[in-house]
């Protein structure tokens, strides 16, 4: 039951740090229309304030990050569409120490954690990997043992948890030249923060979302997208037949632990 205690904290942390860095100063990613915002005239604090609006503006998004964030020596994937009608889907990947699948509708998350995350994440994983090949373990969004996992996969708890974040140092930004990224033209705006540089580059046609974060530093290097704004994330749920429901088994079956 130890296992998911190890492996919810550092999906957890990556995507904290994703949105705290916003609202610092540098994130996200969207396809706007072609119309010119006006960005080019501003400061890098503008465009930063600006691209943090938007973001948080955002009925629904999809997140991608790729490489190290720093939190731990294990590389970071999340892949996750998410809305604030608690609905969200995609997966988590921590190398090869596995990934994980998610569900959420409402206050129920499903997951479905691959054979290699059993067996480095959970005591006795490979009996486990056995035991729930191909199904969905299902469970409270609000309750042990998937509460940390699902904690990852809420839009609103993000957003209200950084807009909290005490930020009383913020490093210089620094705004670079137009260019493009991803086809979508962007104006990059960095900034150092201890020994770790982040580059935003925000969208200047149309509403102005990030488009991408780079982070590089001694311990970091991790690239982190948005995209999708406003498209709904499908509500679709796994077959019953696919799913066990972790509140049906007692303490000692379920494989994993509380967040």
């Amino acid at each position: 039951m130890t296992g998911h205690r190890r492996a919810a904290p550092s999906a957890a942390c990556a995507a904290a740090f994703v949105l705290t860095v916003v609202t610092a100063g540098s994130l996200a990613a969207g396809h706007p229309a072609a119309a010119d915002n006006g960005l080019g005239s501003l400061s890098a604090d503008q465009i930063s304030r600006r691209a943090h609006q938007a973001l948080f503006g955002a009925g629904s998004l999809h997140i991608s990050t790729r490489g190290n964030l720093g939190q731990s020596g294990t590389p970071t994937t999340m892949d996750l569409s998410l809305d604030r009608a608690a609905n969200c889907r995609g997966a988590v990947g921590l190398g090869k120490q596995g990934s994980v699948e998610i569900i959420k509708r409402g206050q129920t998350v499903w997951i479905k954690p691959d054979r290699a995350f059993w067996k480095h994440q959970t005591p006795g994983g490979d009996a486990a990997a056995s035991m729930f090949a191909g199904q969905y373990l299902k469970g409270s969004a609000k309750k042990a043992p998937l509460k940390g996992m699902a904690q990852v996969c809420d839009l609103d708890a993000f957003l209200e948890a950084t807009s909290r974040s005490p930020h009383t140092t913020r490093p210089a930004l620094t705004k670079g030249r137009p260019t493009k990224i991803h086809g979508v033209s962007v104006i990059p705006v960095s900034g150092v923060a201890g020994h770790r540089t982040e580059t935003l580059y925000v969208a200047t046609e149309g509403k102005p979302y990030p488009v991408q974060l780079s982070v590089r530093g001694p311990s970091e290097l991790a690239t982190v997208r948005f995209t999708d704004f406003g498209k709904p994330v499908s509500t679709k749920t796994p077959p019953a037949d696919r799913t066990i429901d972790l509140s049906t088994l007692g303490r000692r079956s379920a494989p994993v632990g509380a967040a």
